[in-house]
């Protein structure tokens, strides 16, 4: 059974900064891409930030140079170190697995999401 499990959600002030980390278990995890979302309330779920199995990364223009993803193939674990945190960045973030062959999504795995609020 596969499960994403993230943490590091916090309240920090503007300007401050943040990891946020998911493990992924029951699944081989250097196959697929793994992305980082987010939802503000009453906002739709939006991509925050992708990373392929290969190692592209992609990254949504309001996190761009404040934001940076990446994993640990060794861990099963995918990290977004977030910087410069505005309070916009509210959210709950959700990690998600994407297994992808020849442009089309076979499989997709969302974990239960994390708060991040960013307030003074």
């Amino acid at each position: 059974q596969v499960q994403l499990v993230e943490s590091g959600g916090a309240l920090v002030q503007p300007g401050g900064s943040l990891r946020l980390s998911c493990s992924a278990l029951g699944m081989m995890f250097s196959m697929y891409d793994m992305g980082w979302y987010r939802q503000a309330p009453g906002k739709q779920r939006e991509l925050v930030a992708v990373i392929t199995s290969v190692g592209n990364t992609n990254y949504a223009d309001s996190v761009k140079d404040r934001f940076t993803i990446s994993t640990d193939n060794a861990k099963n674990t995918v990290y977004l170190q977030m910087n410069s945190l505005r309070p916009e960045d509210t959210a709950i973030y959700y990690c998600n697995a994407d297994l992808r062959r020849g442009g089309s999504s076979l499989r997709k795995y969302w974990g239960q999401g994390t708060q991040v609020t960013v307030s003074s």
